[in-house]
């Protein structure tokens, strides 16, 4: 049922913009699934389901797709990827800007890749930042972080 119910779950998302759980609760149900706003939670983030915004301003659920950088070993989400809006960096810290409300899942992306160079991130609603070891190991990400952003 579980299974069933998160592949209609992912069908529905690649269908349809949509933009709240209320919405996505409304849509199982049209499809014959019962089910509760806890139950859609725990489902779009076990799928690592995440929102993005659109070219309207406006936000939407988008699939989890992958985008790897082969040299430094990264994997980030790319709708993570493109809530970010500027990067810059001063000595250890890699400061990013990011949508409105979309700065702590960006930074718990960041936190999941477990990078060794990496001692932690703080967010806030739009602000993020990242500290490293050291301003050699803030540069370097920094200009990670750009050449995904272009990539993308």
């Amino acid at each position: 049922m579980k299974r069933n119910r998160q592949e209609k779950l992912l069908e529905l998302i690649s269908r349809y913009e949509i933009d709240t759980q209320d919405e996505l609760i409304a849509r199982l149900r049209d499809n014959g699934f019962e089910v509760t706003q806890a139950t859609v939670s725990r489902d779009i983030r076990e799928l690592k389901i995440a929102k993005m915004t659109t070219g309207k301003g406006t936000y939407r659920y988008v699939l989890p797709k992958q985008v790897v950088d082969g040299s430094a070993g990264m994997k980030f989400n790319r709708a993570l990827i493109d809530s970010v809006i500027s990067v810059d960096h001063a000595c250890n810290i890699v400061v990013l800007k990011t949508y409105p409300g979309l700065a702590n899942a960006v930074a718990v992306g960041i936190d999941s890749m477990n990078l060794h160079q990496i001692l932690g991130c703080v967010a806030g609603d739009d602000t993020i930042m990242v500290v490293s070891r050291d301003e050699d190991c803030a540069k370097a990400m920094a200009n990670r972080f750009h050449d995904l952003m272009k990539s993308i």
